[in-house]
């Protein structure tokens, strides 16, 4: 491996710019890793450690035959990740996850990079972006960037603003819709620019279900904010039970209106009210329960969601919530290899470019540095495929799977890894006798097809990378 004699700067000391200095050290290529704590620290982080984990010690399941996360854990051993490595000296046990002993994993993360010779870590404060004339830099700030960087960001993207807040509505699988009693269909069968008057999902409610649906939302446990995380709502974007509080005939009046619709299931009952989900990315895995922007817990969310007709055995890749989060509009702004297209010097990785989650953000951090070493290495950075939970996180964050990703409608928000993002796999259906699987057993083939296609094709990846 040839040492680079230019270093690199990498702006923050989380999970993904943890990862993206290992990466970068072993690829022969100096980094200067600015942290600004412990001289100043957030209102989430209580030491000045190196991948620092502040809400939670689980990287949740560790299963890579039938959890996408799991998956995206082996990629990342695959290619030697400092995060998996750490991780899996500090583990504890969690049944079929992976949670860490919360401290002794963030020091042996600190441990391990202030001991390599290649990375130099520097405490303080960064308010401003280094220039094209200082090299190559990597912004991995986290969804708690500082304002003084924050307002530098903007100034350098030329946006508006940060989304501060997501109001994001709950993520279902396609394939656990139950379409015997939900239907494809637009209000009043309109195509609009790109449609074919049958884009939406329609699940129909009468009065006695829809009056049970609301009851149980408005009294199921709601999420509180920090005082650090208050938010304003808007009306654009109002939690669902929130826009209940105001009415209950609110919801009926807004994302819940019944017109325009007929139920072909039951074809001469109107309907009192009608869910409707849309599609949430090409592949058409994916859709989204539209206006469903919440507060409710998990739990309570899974439970009340699921009281709606066509999705009792709903499956949901993400559930909803409005939370502090700062992240770019990275389909907009950032190429496929993650750096900002009006001044590539930049690079950005870990939850500001939309990933949700520990591992998700280390595994960008991941990708990021793997990038910065081929640019400066003088190689092609080569994106890994979309096959991959590598490339399918990828591609959700610059843009492959959004339907528009150039200032429509469909608007960008954050995702934790899941299976709905990969490309369809043929699989079997049947058991060994001959006969035909059914309902868990049929999904379960089928995510252990797309996890050996994707350790296949990162292990393809990895070879064809090698950077010299």
């Amino acid at each position: 491996m040839t040492k680079s004699n230019k270093s690199v700067r990498i702006i923050g000391a989380g999970l993904a710019g943890s990862e993206a200095a290992w990466q970068l050290a072993n690829a022969g290529i100096p980094v200067i890793l600015h942290e600004m704590r412990p001289n100043r620290s957030t209102d989430a982080h209580v030491t000045d450690h190196c991948a620092e984990l502040v809400c939670s010690n689980s990287f949740r399941s560790d299963d890579h035959e039938a959890n996408a996360v799991g998956l995206l854990h082996q990629e990342m051993r695959e290619a030697g990740s400092l995060i998996m490595e750490c991780a899996d000296a500090n583990s504890i046990p969690a049944g079929g996850a992976l949670a860490v002993a919360r401290e002794a994993f963030s020091e042996a993360v600190t441990e391990k990079l202030s001991s390599h010779p290649l990375i130099t870590i520097e405490r303080g404060e960064l308010d401003t972006l280094p220039s094209a004339d200082e090299g190559l830099c990597l912004v991995a700030t986290g969804p708690l960037t500082s304002e003084a960087l924050s307002k530098s960001i903007l100034a350098l993207t030329g946006e508006e603003s940060l989304a501060f807040y997501d109001a994001i509505a709950p993520i279902i699988h396609f394939d656990s819709i139950d379409m015997d009693k939900a239907w494809f269909q637009s209000r009043y069968d309109k195509k609009g620019p790109s449609g074919t008057g049958a884009d939406y999902i329609n699940c129909a409610m009468n009065e006695a279900e829809y009056n049970a649906f609301l009851d149980a939302m408005l009294g199921a446990d709601k999420a509180e904010f920090k005082e650090w995380e208050k938010a304003k709502y808007f009306d654009g974007c109002l939690p669902i039970e929130v826009m209940a509080e105001r009415g209950r005939d609110t919801p009926r009046y807004g994302p819940m209106k019944p017109v325009g619709l007929t139920n072909p299931h039951k074809p001469d009952e109107d309907p009192f009210a009608v869910v409707q989900l849309r599609q949430d990315n090409k592949l058409g895995t994916l859709f989204n329960i539209v206006g469903f922007q919440t507060k409710m817990k998990y739990g309570a969310q899974a439970e009340v969601f699921r009281m709606i007709p066509g999705l009792e055995n709903a499956q949901f890749a993400r559930l909803g919530g409005i939370h502090r989060n700062t992240f770019l509009n990275s389909p907009k702004l950032l190429d496929e290899t993650l750096r900002l297209k009006s001044h590539p010097h930049l690079r950005f990785a870990g939850q500001i470019t939309g990933c949700e989650g520990y591992v998700e953000s280390a595994s960008i951090g991941l990708l990021a540095g793997r990038f910065i070493a081929a640019e400066m290495h003088e190689q092609t950075a080569v994106p890994p495929p979309e096959t991959t939970a590598f490339g399918a996180l990828l591609a959700h964050i610059t843009g492959g799977h959004l339907i528009d990703s150039n200032g429509g409608k469909r608007s960008f928000q954050p995702m934790n890894v899941n299976f709905g993002l990969f490309p369809p796999v043929e699989f079997s259906r049947r058991r060994e006798d001959g006969s035909k699987m059914r309902g868990v057993e049929k999904q379960l083939s089928k995510k252990k097809a797309l996890s050996k296609r994707a350790l296949d094709d990162t292990k393809a990846w990895l070879a064809a990378i090698q950077i010299s």
